[in-house]
């Protein structure tokens, strides 16, 4: 009996003592940026100014190429953080690839894009996505995040935008954390990745804001972060600037509860956007007609209607001086990714 006791207490204390070094590791090496940090454009050669009229911008959440339709997350009421092979990661990338590459929007805008990561075999993803000029601005980075098991590993990721126009500076903005020690050292820290690009015959500027909110937190880290957006949208447009805002809110547009209910709010429920949080004059742009995003609680599968869950949480914002021609949420099905792409037509006035 003492021998078993012993030995008990050794492995209790063997438990206790990797656990204390992964937490003081990981509090030694947490990501703290900056609020505001200038970031590097990645540029190929002269670029033109953008013009005034039909312009195109798409949005699009690629679920870190991790995240197609065989796929279901952990977080969402699945039992999976990564795909079995880095052939999978390569199929879903080519396929987001060629998606973009065959609607040729001016602006891309990305979020979830990995740049060394081991949930995605330490692919760089951005090399599958750049255009002339891009900027990747991180949002999650860590060494080791220990969950679920097998654990995640080392992530480097965030948003990235990229275009054939020409960007004349870029900066990262962080937003509000709602996550407190411990639970911050392996958490994502958000942010808004701002780029500032020249308008033909205007002294003005098209700042565009690739944007990723907070997903699963009590709510009022959304809240927080979207007033901080809002205020900035607003500074922005104050300054005679053009603003577009996009990227995956992780809140309902309006009106789209009503068309696509939430039948499982016990695995995952978003915030909700409201029209009275934009700032006098915004206004949202999004497409009800087919849904942004999908639960990730099991592969994809739109036969089995009383398990397969839909949203509409991506989509834009836009200044007074912008007219929306048109926006549309792509029919691809989650085929790559647990999101649709959002593509949206503007001149700018």
């Amino acid at each position: 009996m003492k021998v078993f006791l012993r030995i008990l207490l050794i492995l209790l204390l063997v438990v206790v003592l990797a656990f204390g070094g992964l937490l003081g590791m990981l509090t030694v090496t947490e990501y703290k940026p900056a609020d505001v940090e200038p970031l590097e454009v990645a540029s190929e050669g002269v670029a033109p100014a953008l013009p005034t009229k039909n312009i195109s911008v798409l949005s699009w959440n690629i679920g870190y190429g991790g995240l197609g339709k065989e796929q279901d997350f952990f977080m969402d009421g699945g039992t999976h953080a990564r795909p079995d092979s880095p052939e999978t990661v390569k199929k879903y990338l080519t396929g987001i690839a060629d998606t973009i590459a065959g609607e040729a929007a001016d602006l891309v805008i990305l979020q979830e894009v990995d740049t060394n990561s081991a949930r995605t075999y330490s692919i760089d993803e951005t090399a599958y996505l750049s255009r002339r000029n891009s900027v990747h601005a991180l949002n999650y980075s860590c060494p080791f995040v220990p969950i679920p098991f097998p654990p995640m590993g080392r992530v480097n990721s965030g948003l990235f935008t990229t275009t054939d126009y020409t960007v004349t500076s870029a900066d990262r903005i962080a937003l509000p954390c709602p996550f407190s020690w411990p639970l911050s050292t392996a958490n994502l820290k958000r942010c808004l990745l701002v780029t500032r690009m020249p308008v033909q015959g205007s002294d003005a500027e098209l700042v565009l804001v690739n944007l990723h909110l907070e997903a699963y937190d009590d709510g009022e880290g959304k809240i927080a972060q979207t007033k901080q957006l809002m205020d900035f949208l607003a500074e922005e447009y104050g300054k005679g600037n053009f603003v577009i805002a996009g990227g995956d809110f992780n809140q309902i547009f309006p009106g789209g509860l009503e068309v696509y209910p939430n039948a499982h709010p016990e695995l995952w429920a978003p915030g909700m956007l409201e029209a009275e949080s934009l700032p006098e004059g915004f206004g949202y742009a999004y497409d009800l007609l087919t849904p942004s995003c999908r639960l990730l609680n099991q592969p994809y599968d739109p036969a089995d209607t009383e398990n397969t869950q839909y949203y509409v949480i991506d989509g834009f914002i836009v200044s007074p001086n912008i007219t929306v021609e048109k926006v549309e949420t792509l029919p691809v099905d989650f085929e790559n990714s647990d999101h649709n792409p959002v593509l949206m037509t503007f001149s700018l006035a």
